[in-house]
This record gives C-alpha cells, structure tokens and sequence, in this order.
C-alpha cells in the first residue's frame, strides 16, 4: 500500500506524541503534556523546518526562562514593578516577532517568560522546578521529534527546495516576457498581473525552503553564501521590473523600436540569460555565455521628441540598464551553483543594512499586547475565583500575541475551532479515558487522536483547527502518572475561553480599531503623510542635514513609502465590499495606484541624489520650488482626508504646473546651448522623469479613488 505524503506525516506526528509522552511518564515528570506540545507546534513539511523550528523553540524557552528568573529575583516583593517590566520585555519580543525572520524564537521567549512567572509565582524555588521541568520536556519533544523524521520517511528539503529554485526562475522569464509585450503595446495585462502574485509567492516559499535546506543539506550548507546572494538578487530583480512596468503608461506613446534600434536584440538577450539562468538550476549545462549587449538611442529621433517625453524614455532606459546588470549577475551566481566558474563576484557582496526605521504596526501590536497582559492581570487580582485563575493571564497574553501575528484576523474567526476542539478533547477525557488502564491503550488513544486531527486537517489553509484541535486534547486530558478526572476541571476549561475571547475582542480596539475599512484608512493616510515630509525635505534639503533625529525621521517615513502598499494589499481580501458598496477590482486598482506612487517617490528620491548641472539647477530653481510646493499641498490635503481625492482638479493643478517647466526647460536648454555634457543631459532627463512619474501617478490615485465610496466606508455597522 501507498501511502500519502499527508498519511505520512500524520503518522510521524503521532509516533512522535507517543514517544515523548512515554518518555515523561516513565521518568515520571510532572505535566508531559509540554513536551507533547513541542511535538504538535515542530511537525513542519520537511526535517529543515522542523529542526530550525525546534531549535528556535529550545533557544527560545532558555532565553525565557533566565529572564523570567531575573524578574522573579528582582521584583518578587513588587508585584507593580514586576508587571511593569514583564508587560516591557512581552511588548519588546512582540515588536521583534514581525521584523526577522526569527519570529518564533521571540513568540517563545515572550510566552515562556509569562509563563514561568505566574504560574513559579513570587517562590523561587517553585519557579526553578517549572523553569527545569519546562526546558527538559521542550528538549524532550525536540528530541523525539527530530529522532522520528529522521528515521521514519525522512523529508529532506533538497528536493522542494530546487523545484522552488528553479519555478522561481522561470516565473521570472515568464514575467519579462509579459512585460516585453506589455511595453510595447500587446495585451495580456491580467496574466502580467497573475504572474506577478505567483512571483511573490514563490520569493516567500524559496526563502522559507532555502533556511529549511541549510539545516538538513550539505550541498545547500557549503554553497549557503551563493544562495543567500542569489535570493538577494532575485529579490533585486522582481522589484526592479515592478518599476519598469510602472514606466510603460509613459512610453507606449513612443515608437520604442525607431528610438532604440537595438531594443529587439536587447530583450531577447536578457530573455536568454533568464532562460539559461532557469536550466542551470534545473541541473542542466548553460549552452552560452551572456553576451555583451548595449541600448543605443538614435539621437536624431530622441531629438524631435519633446522634454518629457524624452524624461520618460531616460527612466525606461535606466530600468533596463539596471535589469542588465541584475540577469549578469544572476547569470554569474547560477554558474558557481552549478559548478563552474563566474567573472564576476556578486556573490561575495554584503548586504547593506538598512538603518533603522520604526514600523508603526509593530508597535501597535507590542502596545496591544501590553495593554492585554495589564488589564487581564487587574481582572485576576479584583476579580474572585476567576476560572482558570492565572491560567487566564497566560491564555490572555499567548492569544494576543497570535492575533498580532495574524492583523487581518479577526479573533470571533479562532473561536469555532477552539470550541470544537474542546467538545471533542472533553469527551475523550469522560467517557474514553476512564476506561484505559494501561500505557499500550493510551498510546493507542494518543496515536489514533493524533493521526486524525493531523490528517484532517493537512492542508496550510487549516493549519489553525490542526494547532488548536492538538492544543485542546493535550490540554485538557492533562495525561499524567496520577491520573484524575474532575469534571469541574473540564468545565473550568470550557468556560475559560469564551471569557478569554470576549476578554480579547474588547482588546483588539486597543490601541486602534481592528475592523478592515478602518485600518486601510489609517494606512492611506499614513502613506500621503510620509509622502508630505519626504516632498517636503527635498524642497529643504532636510535630509542632508547631519542630525541624527532628522535622518532617523527621514528613514522612517522613507520606509513608510515602501511599506505601506504591500501592508494594504494584505488587507484587501478581508474588507467587506459588498457591505461598503465597493467592488474588489476597484480597490485593487486603488492599491496598484499607491504602489505605482510609492516607486515613482523612491525614484525621485534616487534622482534627487544624482549631480545635476549647476546651470539647469540655478534657471529652473524656481520653476522645481513651485513644483514641490504644488505636489507638497496635494500631498498635505491627502494625508488630511486620502479619500477627498479629486482627479479633474488633480490633473488640472499639476498640468499647469507642468507645463510651466515645460517652457522653462525649453529657456534653459536654449541658454545652455553646447554647455551640458551628454551625461549632465542624462542626469537632467531622469530627474525630470521622476517628476512627471509623480505628478501622473498622483492623477491615477485620484481616478482610482474617486470611484469608490468612502462615506460607506466609515458607517458604524454591527
């Protein structure tokens, strides 16, 4: 018989449930059911994933638990002091949980400090045995986790892993071609469009592989350095044909082919390198070398066209140039992944990092989850024989941690699943477990519960009933040396979580409302406020300035440009439309709109940095000034009211201004005469292309958002 991969897993689960929990009963330790959790919380798809998750859980409890010992040896004699500083380390590991890829370590040395805390209380030698007893149960569920998949239908994430590898790599040609065509007028804008989601998953899915891979393949562990340089790259790519395709609405006007003679050869090149690119990691010989390729302008052509117009095809330009150098490198890496040799040394670059810059979202979710921990730490000291008693504070802080995981979630969605998980765990305890006298009938019970819930619930898109029905039945049975069944203890439990959810639906308004229109509001506006200061600073040259406190602030709202349109996209799919009178299509035009605005800002702020000719600068100083204050005032009104956006007045205020330039440019370049370098020209043109790309992107904001109906949005609805 044929197993399948969900039976297999499934059945290494369960095997592994059994062990550890026949290991903590034998050495007859106090509540196995931790190390079962361990088990439950480690089974990922592959032994990468599970050993890097059960190492960040053992590293996690350590960290935990010599903080929580700190606390306990500090604070034990105040209790308000001790809550001040245990809500500050939650808050600072839950801010940490969103921004590395090392989440899960910072979920756990938050939970286990909490834990540890209230239930070792102010007696130290309590909380050392919990702290013992935790850290040896977690190894324990590690151990016989890691034992299983290595021996029963080993998963190594090799195989995934390439496969990843190499769709990644065709995804990419696919999309440039799609994005040939598109620029040069065909249709196929909605499988551009398909192509590009399925791009960004795949990004997702190699890097969660490639840490998987790392840990259980030696080949991936020698050549990690190349694969980390190739995810970089790769990353480097999709973002910079994202902002290619943003120039297409500005060039499609031009006859590329008669501008750029050479632009057939070009693309089919860097179609080669793509296509030799996606055989190398598919284990196959590269059949040719990239060649040396170069986009020619035909300057007699380029000559009749007029300033912005000519701005336009100088952004294009730069995105090909840069898309050229980034299919090269890409070439190069995949040559030293593939055995041979590369000119060139893009795998030995650093990544540069970034300088630090608050993420607002984080932050309202460490504040969330300390004002969580605060008030259900009041109700358990004011509020007599609170069920669960200070397993409501633990419950508390643990649930609103995963809310804050998962935003867009609303916490009523995570209560069918517990309460059924707890129906079924609660049967099992009365009426099954009575009966079993014997270790070889409880293993059978444990193994049977497992396997079901494990198989059942196999799919990534269940993985919450999975977690919770597993959670639930190891809770609740309580399975120990000493066993005993109390109805009131079950009963206890069931009536914990429904307060725990009433508890956490009045604290997800803290610190702001949770409901779906309201935050993409909040992140609208946020968005046209960073863009108001950074228009603003480059009128000023604030961000030359060598304050510490202005360049932190200059990064922040830097980040917020590049942030927020991905953050908005997530929250799509969950908006109520039908109720706000709105039609996804419509919103997800909107969110493509403040994405094209965001590239355009980051390539005014990159244009900004290029050195300009200091003639053009003294004659049109004026004419830049009357700009960014039409742009800053635009940008000013949005982050008011993003939803006052009115395209007509838009298009009609910013084309004047405009046109303005344009007759200045046409004075300056006329003064200039035989003055200005062909480089000078060229710095000059992708400066002035920047500024138009933000002036046309801001009308197609307007357009976007004046089809929907924003008055709906704000209705109170119950």
């Amino acid at each position: 018989m044929v197993l399948s991969t969900k039976a297999k897993e499934s059945i290494k689960t369960a095997l592994a449930m059994v062990i550890a929990y026949g290991i903590a009963l034998a050495m007859d330790w106090d509540k196995p059911m931790w190390a079962a959790f361990v088990v439950a919380f480690i089974s990922l798809a592959t032994v990468g994933q599970s050993l890097n998750k059960g190492a960040m859980r053992m590293l996690g409890t350590l960290v935990g638990t010599v903080v929580a010992f700190v606390m306990i040896a500090a604070f034990a004699q105040d209790r308000w002091l001790f809550i001040v500083f245990l809500s500050a380390w939650l808050g600072f590991c839950v801010y940490l949980m969103g921004g590395t890829k090392y989440g899960y370590f910072w979920n756990l040395c938050g939970l286990v400090c909490v834990i540890i805390s209230f239930e070792g209380g102010p007696n130290s030698n309590n909380a050392f045995q919990i702290a013992m007893l935790r850290a040896q149960e977690t190894g324990l569920g590690v151990l016989a986790y890691t034992v299983v998949i290595m021996l029963v239908w080993p998963s190594s994430a090799r195989e995934p892993f390439a496969d990843a590898a190499s769709k990644l790599a065709s995804t990419h040609r696919q999309l440039y071609g799609a994005y040939v065509r598109l620029m040069s007028g065909q249709n196929g804008a909605a499988k551009a469009q398909a192509l590009r989601a399925q791009e960004m998953q795949l990004q997702t899915q190699f890097g969660q592989l490639l840490d998987a891979a790392e840990s259980d393949t030696y080949e991936v562990w020698e050549m990690r350095r190349q694969w980390r340089s190739f995810q970089r790259h790769s990353a480097q790519l999709s973002e910079t044909m994202e902002r290619w395709r943003d120039s297409f609405a500005d060039v499609q006007a031009l006859d590329l082919h008669r501008l750029l003679p050479h632009l057939g050869a070009f693309s089919g090149e860097l179609d080669a390198r793509l296509a030799q690119i996606e055989a190398m990691l598919a284990n196959q010989t590269a059949t040719q070398s990239p060649l040396a390729v170069e986009l020619i302008v035909d300057r007699v052509a380029l000559r009749s066209l007029p300033h912005f117009h000519t701005a336009a095809l100088a952004v294009a330009l730069s995105r090909l140039k840069q898309l050229e150098v980034l299919t090269r490198s890409l070439f190069d890496i995949a040559t030293v992944l593939e055995g041979g040799n590369a000119s060139a040394r893009a795998m030995d670059e650093r990544p540069s990092r970034a300088p630090f810059a608050l993420d607002p979202d984080r932050a309202a979710g460490a504040i969330h989850v300390i004002a969580t921990m605060w008030l259900a730490y009041l109700i358990w000291i004011y509020v007599p024989d609170l069920p669960g008693g200070t397993g409501f504070v633990i419950m508390a802080a643990a649930m609103g941690m995963v809310m804050v995981s998962m935003p867009p979630m609303s916490v009523w969605r995570l209560y069918p699943p517990v309460a059924t998980a707890t129906a079924f765990a609660a049967l099992l305890y009365m009426f099954v477990m009575p009966e079993l006298s014997s270790f070889p009938a409880l293993a059978l019970l444990i193994f049977t519960v497992t396997f079901a819930i494990c198989y059942l619930y196999a799919a990534p898109q269940q993985a919450l009933g999975r977690t919770f029905g597993l959670a639930m039945f190891l809770m609740i049975t309580s399975i120990s040396n000493q066993q005993t069944y109390s109805f009131l203890g079950v009963a206890n439990t069931a009536l914990l979580f429904p307060l725990v959810f009433l508890f956490l639906g009045f604290t997800a308004y803290i610190p702001f409302s949770p409901r779906p229109e309201h935050v993409f509001l909040r992140l609208l506006t946020r968005f046209f406020r960073s863009c108001e200061f950074l228009t603003s600073t480059m009128g000023s040259g604030t961000r030359g300035s060598n304050s510490r406190w202005s360049q932190r602030r200059w990064a922040f709202h830097a980040s917020e440009v590049a942030t927020l349109p991905g953050k908005l996209r997530t929250w799509v799919p969950h908006l109520d439309t039908a109720l706000a009178g709105t039609t996804p299509e419509q919103v997800q035009s909107l969110v493509i709109s403040l994405q094209a605005l965001g590239y355009r800002i980051e390539a005014l702020l990159e244009a900004r940095g290029i050195p300009q000719a200091q003639l053009l600068v003294q004659e049109l100083r004026e004419d830049m000034r009357v700009w960014h204050h039409g742009v800053q005032d635009t940008f000013e009104q949005l982050s008011g009211d993003p939803t006052v956006a009115q395209r007509d007045t838009f298009r009609a205020g910013l084309a004047a201004i405009m046109n303005r330039l344009e007759d200045r440019i046409h004075a300056a370049l006329d003064k200039a005469n035989d003055q200005l370098s062909e480089q000078d020209g060229e710095n000059f043109y992708a400066m002035l292309g920047a500024y138009r790309g933000v002036s046309g992107a801001l009308v197609d904001y307007a357009g976007s958002a004046g089809a929907i109906d924003w008055s709906r949005w704000r209705e109170e609805r119950f």
